[in-house]
C-alpha cells in the first residue's frame, strides 16, 4: 500500500481507500457479516481510511465502521458527512445547534471521541456562498468534536467557492474517466492551496468495470434502479449523469484501457491515481472480492502521456455533452 497526504490535515491515507455507502444501503442486497469481513480485509491490506455519511442506511454504515474499527482509532481514519438528514436549502440545517446534533449523533454511532474528517454533504450552492456553515465547523473543531473538515461538492463552481475558505482541508468530488472537468481548474487550485481531493464515484456506478450489458437490470433497492434520472438525488451520483444505456456504450469504447492491465476496473482507478492532485480514490464495496478487485489498482501499470491524451479527447468528443445535471 502507498499513502498520500490528505491535504494539510496531517493525515496520510491509503491511495485506495473505500466509501461505505453500499454497506449502508441503496446498492442492493448486502449482509452485515460480509460488510464487517470486508472492512477487516481492507484494513489487513493496509487500507486506513473510510468515507461514510449519516444518511447511509440511516446511520447503519457509521455503526458498522464504528464496530469494525473499535480500538483502531489512531490507525484507521474515518470521514463522515452531514446535512442531508435535513432540508439542504434551509439555513437552519447548518446552524450551530443542528450541526452539533448531527455531529454528536455520528460520534455515537462511530463510537469515537472525535471525527477525523467532517464533510458537508453536497449542500446547496447558496449555503456555501454565505459561508456561515464554515464558522460553525470552526467552532466544532475548537471544541474537539472534529479534527478536520471538508466539503463533498457536486460542481466545480462549488469546489472553487470552498477553496476561498482557508480551513477547508478537503474536497470530495465526482471524478472518473467519464467526469474529467475538475482537471482543468479545480484540481490545480486545490493542489496549490494544499487541499486534499477525495475521488468518489470512480467507476461511474460500475460502468467502468466493463461488466454490464444494456439489458442488465438492478435490484429495486439499488439507486442504479431508482435514481438513473435524478429522481431521488443529484443525477450525477448515478452512472456519472450519463444514464445506463449511454454509459454502457461509452464503456465499450474505453475497454482498451485494460490492455496489459489486470482489469478495466483496476485501470480506471489507476487513471485517477495517476493524477497527482488526488489524495485517494474511494470506490464502494459489499464483499471481500470487490475489495481485492479495487486494490489491484495499486499494482496496475500507470497510463502513458499518449494514453492520457487519448482519454481526454474521448471525454471531450464523446462524453461531455451527454452528462446531465450540474457538474
Amino acid at each position: 500500500m502507498q499513502y498520500r497526504d490528505l491535504g494539510k490535515t496531517g493525515i496520510k491515507v491509503s491511495e485506495v481507500s473505500f466509501g461505505a455507502w453500499a454497506i449502508g444501503g441503496d446498492w442492493g442486497t448486502v449482509r452485515d457479516d460480509d460488510s464487517l469481513k470486508s472492512i477487516q480485509h481492507a484494513i489487513d491490506h493496509g487500507v486506513n481510511f473510510f468515507d461514510t455519511a449519516d444518511v447511509y442506511g440511516g446511520g447503519h454504515s457509521e455503526e458498522l465502521l464504528g464496530k469494525a474499527t473499535k480500538g483502531l482509532e489512531d490507525e484507521v481514519f474515518i470521514a463522515t458527512k452531514f446535512c442531508r438528514q435535513g432540508d439542504i436549502h434551509n439555513p437552519n440545517t447548518y446552524s450551530y445547534e443542528s450541526v452539533r446534533a448531527y455531529c454528536e449523533a455520528s460520534l455515537k454511532r462511530l463510537n469515537r471521541d472525535a471525527i477525523d474528517l467532517y464533510q458537508i454533504h453536497c449542500p446547496a450552492t447558496d449555503i456555501l456562498r454565505s459561508g456561515q456553515v464554515f464558522d460553525v465547523l470552526d467552532r466544532l473543531q475548537a471544541e474537539g468534536k472534529i479534527r478536520n473538515y471538508g466539503v463533498s461538492v457536486e460542481t466545480v463552481e462549488e469546489g472553487l467557492i470552498c477553496l476561498e475558505h482557508p480551513n477547508v482541508k478537503t474536497l470530495q468530488v465526482i471524478f472518473n474517466i467519464f467526469r474529467q472537468k475538475p482537471l482543468n481548474e479545480l484540481f490545480p487550485k486545490a493542489y496549490e492551496n494544499g487541499v486534499g481531493i477525495l475521488a468518489r464515484v470512480p467507476l461511474a456506478s460500475g460502468l467502468l468495470t466493463g461488466k454490464y450489458t444494456e439489458d442488465h437490470t438492478f435490484e429495486e433497492s439499488d439507486h442504479r434502479n431508482f435514481n438513473e434520472n435524478g429522481e431521488a438525488f443529484n443525477v450525477g451520483e448515478t452512472f456519472a449523469g450519463l444514464g445506463f444505456q449511454n454509459g454502457v456504450k461509452l464503456a465499450e469504447q474505453v475497454k482498451w484501457i485494460a490492455n496489459e492491465r489486470p482489469s478495466m476496473a483496476s485501470a480506471a482507478l489507476r487513471w485517477i491515481l495517476d493524477q497527482k492532485e488526488v489524495s485517494c480514490v474511494i470506490p464502494g464495496f459489499k464483499n471481500t472480492k470487490q475489495i481485492d478487485s479495487n486494490l489491484q489498482a495499486l499494482s496496475t501499470k500507470p497510463f502513458t502521456n499518449e494514453e492520457k491524451e487519448r482519454l481526454i479527447t474521448f471525454y471531450l468528443e464523446n462524453v461531455q455533452h451527454l452528462i446531465r445535471g450540474p457538474y
